[in-house]
């Protein structure tokens, strides 16, 4: 028996955001891939990647499996969230809508699974109308289904500035980012070169919290123990490189479309002529 049309699945996916947005909720599973061995139980570790996925990379795949990989726990007991923020849901998602959005995050998870050697791993697909990740984290924790899984945030290193930067807690560093740093760690891959400086640059400002150098802010030394800095990829595959690829559709570009784009993901971006007019 075959699953929902495409149509189909975008119509159930927008009564899903609709019903989001209606709510006074700030998180929730829409969608779930589970291997049959994947244990009922909550997991011990819970890898949670926020991204726009708009649309999701082969970067996104390689950050993913790298971090279910580098778990602590066994695949067993390792979940991955993917998560996507609709806090901005008066104004139109550009340039893809959400619930297509929904979609490719679903068809990335197979890809994901289908990365993964062995059973595969669990895959949720997560909503949240919050910004930060503090609040997030918070959220999910309180959510419940996760039990006290250890959260794993993965970003890249441009986000780790973001996170320490005391303009964004008025009420002090040490009130929002204590309680989720108790909670979750941050893996964060490395982007070398253009604002964000080489290895040594962006090692150095992990150093610098570590040697107190947000103190004065509210920061802790101890804080710089979970945050991982890995190495990323040497050639930049961005989404939005990908959205200019698609514009173009010319035979160059065909070569980076099909190289950055995992597969089910491609099959949907192109049949359904995603981001041609963006």
């Amino acid at each position: 028996m075959s699953g929902p049309s495409r149509q189909q699945l975008l119509q159930i996916f927008k009564a899903q955001l609709t019903a989001f947005q209606q709510s006074r909720d700030a998180f929730t599973v829409f969608s779930k891939i589970t291997p049959p061995s994947s244990p009922s139980t909550p997991p011990k570790t819970l890898i949670v990647f926020d991204s726009s996925f708009n649309p999701p990379t082969v970067a996104h795949l390689r950050m993913a499996a790298s971090a279910i990989r580098a778990a602590s726990h066994a695949i067993e007991d390792t979940r991955v969230l993917l998560l996507l923020a609709v806090n901005n849901a008066d104004k139109a998602p550009q340039p893809v809508a959400f619930p297509t959005r929904m979609a490719l995050m679903q068809h990335f998870a197979l890809d994901l699974t289908d990365a993964i050697e062995g059973d595969g791993v669990a895959v949720d697909l997560g909503l949240t109308t919050l910004p930060y990740f503090p609040d997030k984290s918070a959220a999910i924790a309180d959510e419940g289904r996760y039990g006290d899984a250890e959260q794993v945030f993965l970003a890249g290193y441009d986000t780790l500035v973001r996170i320490f930067n005391p303009k964004y807690y008025p009420g002090g560093m040490a009130q929002a980012l204590g309680p989720f740093l108790d909670r979750a760690k941050v893996r964060i891959t490395m982007r070398i070169g253009g604002d964000w400086g080489g290895k040594g640059e962006q090692e150095g400002y992990l150093a610098g919290l570590r040697d107190g150098g947000f103190e004065q802010a509210g920061g802790r030394r101890e804080w710089a123990e979970r945050v991982e800095l890995v190495d990323g990829d040497e050639e930049v595959v961005s989404s939005t490189r990908v959205r200019q690829a698609l514009k173009g559709r010319e035979a160059a570009d065909e070569k980076v479309v099909d190289k950055f784009i995992t597969p089910a993901v491609r099959e949907w971006v192109l049949e359904e002529k995603l981001y041609q007019d963006d």
